[in-house]
Order: structure tokens, then C-alpha cells, then sequence
């Protein structure tokens, strides 16, 4: 992510910031599907400036969420860390540093000074930065190996409204009553066929997943769900 330096997880986690590291995320998921699922789910949070993704072998299964304040983001890493997303538990610490949109956003009058400085961090790096060696080594190894890992060019991000996201057969609920319960949401979606399994959030009440066998199913039930009134007043959003 531009201006941000992820840290190790393994780590001693650095001071809190604004923005979340995220690892451990699901490969097969496109990445115009997760960043809308993540910011989806971490809006529950705050406001969220920004969720980046890049395409690049490197940086596969990470993103960053940044926050407009760091009080969120402490919330969010707590309660939100090894949670399941799409059979995967994310692996959340705190970035080393502030990312472009915080500073854009807390910090406009020294933007300038903090570029510069992630320009130079990034060329004083270029060649020791642990992870860029890490994946220097697996593509020396592929090339070996007469495989070549090198990734091809990446194509720009697209943000779609959700009606345009491609088909996935895990949906992300959003607006449920607080009242809501596992056997309630199970029934309402064992209307259609397929279905695998309902996830809560414990910490957050109002979102869900629904995880069904087959995009196909998963369609059906979002096309006939979504603004469904469960409580006769709210609309869920699917």
C-alpha cells in the first residue's frame, strides 16, 4: 500500500495507528469482492478512508484498511482478528506507519515531508526489505525449476457498486436486527438449496455470512433476499 510499511505478525506490534495489516486473506476471492467484504465489514467500526489490495504475487492475501482514527482501528484489530472470512482466519496488526489517505486526511500540512520519506524508505529497502526478498527467492527458485514466477502486468483496480460484482457463493449481510439469531437466518436462506453454513460476527450483531455450496444457489438467495425486511422494518443488505 502506498505510504504504508506492513510489520510481521510474529512481531511485537508497534504503536497503534490508523491502519489495519491484514494477512492471511482468501487468494480465490477476487480482489474487487474482498475489498468490498472488508470494507463492509470494518465500516461496523468507523469510517474507513481506504482499502487497498494489490495483484502482484508479493502482496497476495494482504491488504490495508485505514481508518480516520486510530481508536476504530484498535476496536477493529481486537475484535476482529482470526476472524473466519471466507474459511480463512485473518491475521490482523497494526501497520508500522500512517498510510497516503490518513495523512491526506489528519495530517494535510506535512503530506509532502511524509512522501518524501516513504520514497526514501522505499530505496533504502529495495534490497533488504525481507518480504521482497522472500519473493525473490520462491521466483529464482520457479525460474529453476523452468516455471516463471513473475507476475504479468497488473491490471488498474476497479470499483464496481455490488450489483456488478461477479457471483460468490459466500454472501456478506449487512443491516440485520441486533435481535437476529443463527437459527433465524438459517431458516430464512434454507429457503434455498444448498446452503452450507451461517456465520455471526459476535461483536458485531447487525452482519453476517451465508455460505452456500454453489455460486448458483448463492445467487438465487441474494437476488430473492436482498432488502429483505426481517424485523418487518429494516432492510437487510445482501
Amino acid at each position: 500500500m502506498e505510504g504504508v510499511v506492513p510489520t510481521d505478525a510474529s512481531a511485537p506490534q508497534p504503536h497503534a495507528c490508523e491502519t489495519l495489516y491484514i494477512q492471511n486473506l482468501n487468494e480465490k476471492i477476487k480482489v474487487d469482492v474482498m475489498k468490498q467484504t472488508l470494507r463492509g465489514l470494518f465500516k461496523q467500526y468507523g469510517e474507513v478512508l481506504d482499502v487497498v489490495m494489490h495483484r502482484n504475487l508479493r502482496m497476495r492475501g494482504q491488504a490495508f484498511v485505514s481508518f480516520a482514527d486510530v481508536e476504530p482501528a484498535k476496536k477493529a484489530q481486537l475484535e476482529v482478528n482470526k476472524f473466519v472470512l471466507y474459511n480463512k482466519p485473518l491475521i490482523i496488526s497494526f501497520a508500522r506507519t500512517r498510510s497516503d489517505a490518513v495523512v491526506k486526511r489528519l495530517d494535510a500540512a506535512n503530506y509532502d515531508v511524509h512522501k518524501q520519506r516513504r520514497d526514501d524508505h522505499k530505496k533504502n529497502t529495495r534490497y533488504t526489505n525481507p518480504l521482497k526478498q522472500k519473493f525473490k527467492a520462491k521466483r529464482i527458485a520457479a525460474e529453476m525449476d523452468g516455471v516463471s514466477a513473475v507476475p504479468g502486468p497488473r491490471r488498474p483496480a476497479v470499483l464496481m457498486p455490488d450489483e456488478y460484482l461477479p457471483p460468490n457463493k459466500i454472501l456478506f449481510l449487512q443491516n440485520l436486527p441486533e435481535t437476529v439469531t443463527k437459527d433465524q437466518l438459517m431458516a430464512l436462506f434454507s429457503q434455498y438449496p444448498n446452503l452450507h453454513e451461517v456465520r455471526l460476527v459476535p461483536t458485531k450483531k447487525d452482519i453476517a455470512f451465508v455460505e452456500y455450496y454453489d455460486e448458483d444457489s448463492a445467487t438465487a438467495a441474494k437476488d430473492a433476499l436482498h432488502n429483505y425486511k426481517m424485523d418487518g422494518e429494516n432492510k437487510i443488505k445482501v
